[in-house]
């Protein structure tokens, strides 16, 4: 009998190929083409929303060249929508969310996460925007490697809907990323460019 230990090693090493070429990719880009593909994407992600009325949206705060979620936060609170912010508890548990709108205080945390205060609201989102780092057009993402989406997701979509939407520049598309059976697919993809559906 084959051992699987090499197959995952593969799948990891794949996975990790990838992460090393999206993320060169999105440092590469210009803080102008940075800057317009924010307001883009906030116009984009407004009607997303608008479209699947979800009664609470989790958003992220932006970390190392991510997408600036800022322009879709104030967007989506002019609106009126419901946000939230993830809260890591503890690796290898998945996260947790907690009531927020720009504006309210964050807290400090390593890897330059900020997070709500723990005397916010512990609520549950039924709309996600999920950070990545490499994405394909069926759906499947290449996270940081700490696989806390994954988790929460799973977890999240066990007990009711859970529409997730990976949000990132379209420079970070591949042609295909490995896909192992913890992974959680996304829903859509929000780029600059416009919505991906995967399947659609």
């Amino acid at each position: 009998m084959t051992s699987s230990v090499p197959l995952v090693s593969d799948l990891a090493a794949r996975k990790a190929a990838l992460r090393k070429s999206a993320l060169a990719a999105r440092a590469a880009l210009d803080p102008r083409e940075q800057a317009a593909a924010a307001e883009a994407i906030a116009a984009l992600g407004g009607e997303l929303v608008a479209e699947e009325r979800p009664a609470r949206v989790s958003l992220f705060f932006s970390v190392k060249g991510e997408i600036d979620t800022g322009p879709l936060a104030a967007k989506l609170a002019a609106a009126g929508v419901p946000l939230c912010l993830p809260v890591i508890v503890k690796k290898g548990e998945p996260l947790v969310f907690r009531s927020w709108k720009p504006g309210d205080r964050l807290e400090d945390k390593p890897f330059g996460l900020r997070e709500p205060l723990e005397s916010a609201s512990e609520v549950v989102p039924d709309l996600l925007f999920v950070p990545l780092a490499a994405f394909d057009a069926a759906g499947a993402r290449v996270g940081y490697g700490g696989g806390f989406y994954d988790r929460t997701l799973e977890k999240l979509r066990a007990d009711g809907p859970a529409f997730a939407v990976g949000l990132a520049f379209a420079a970070q598309q591949v042609e295909a990323v490995p896909v192992a059976g913890h992974d959680e697919p996304l829903d859509a993809i929000l780029t600059e460019r416009g919505v991906l559906r995967p399947g659609i």
